[in-house]
């Protein structure tokens, strides 16, 4: 067990130092996330009680779709230099390749929400700090959800020829529970959660996450055999 957290240690680290040296994909994905955000805003115009009303299932449409960029790129640079078949060749459990790519999926995107929720509060004029903790406990778990699944379809389509438009049709659909747990705990969160309706959509994201988990830490060495 120490050694597969070693492993999966250094392809962490790995991806995270290439990330910060080269801050291109950051850069790309905060500056698309920022205009899908102000889309909305200028689409639904400026009835701001609409846009507070609107807020949760705005803030993270625009999560998922700015995740799906990263996902794109989380094996990219092995694929194009031919080191996904030198993983493989490396001695260990290959389910540290998965673990390594999946915490820095989820690194990447907790950075990215830093920037988000203030952006929403101040665009979508919704009261986000009112309810910061709560927050912060659904956005840990969708964005682990989110990444959880996110990672396995990224591995799973990556010697694909089009796998930029297989992995969001792919993806989309088993984020489903994701997104609901997620939209819903966030709208009732910010409406005072007067029907006690968020407690049940946290233990939905939570049992969600946990089966995901399960299932992709499971089957990941065959598909990356495939």
């Amino acid at each position: 067990m120490s050694e597969m957290i070693r492993r999966a240690a250094a392809i962490l680290w790995k991806d995270l130092l290439i990330e910060v040296r080269t801050r291109q994909g950051f850069s790309a994905m905060l500056s698309f996330a920022a205009l899908v955000l102000f889309l909305f805003s200028f689409a639904i115009g400026p009835d701001t009680e609409l846009l507070a009303r609107l807020a949760g299932g705005l803030l993270w449409v625009a999560i998922v779709f700015t995740g799906t960029l990263a996902l794109g790129r989380a094996f990219q640079s092995e694929e194009l230099a031919g080191g996904v078949r030198l993983l493989r060749l490396y001695p260990g459990d290959p389910r540290a390749i998965y673990l390594g790519k999946l915490v820095a999926n989820i690194v990447l995107l907790a950075a990215l929400e830093i920037v988000l929720f203030p952006a929403a509060a101040i665009l979508f004029q919704a009261d986000l700090a009112a309810h910061a903790p709560a927050l912060v406990a659904v956005a840990a778990l969708g964005t682990a959800g989110f990444s959880v699944i996110g990672t396995f379809f990224s591995a799973l389509t990556i010697h694909l020829r089009a796998r930029e438009l297989l992995l969001p049709l792919l993806l989309f659909p088993a984020l489903v529970p994701v997104v609901l747990g997620a939209v819903g705990a966030t709208d009732a969160i910010l409406a005072g959660d007067p029907l006690g309706r968020a407690g049940g959509w946290i233990r939905l994201l939570a049992a969600y996450d946990v089966i995901l988990f399960v299932v992709c830490v499971w089957i990941f060495p065959i598909v990356l055999e495939e």
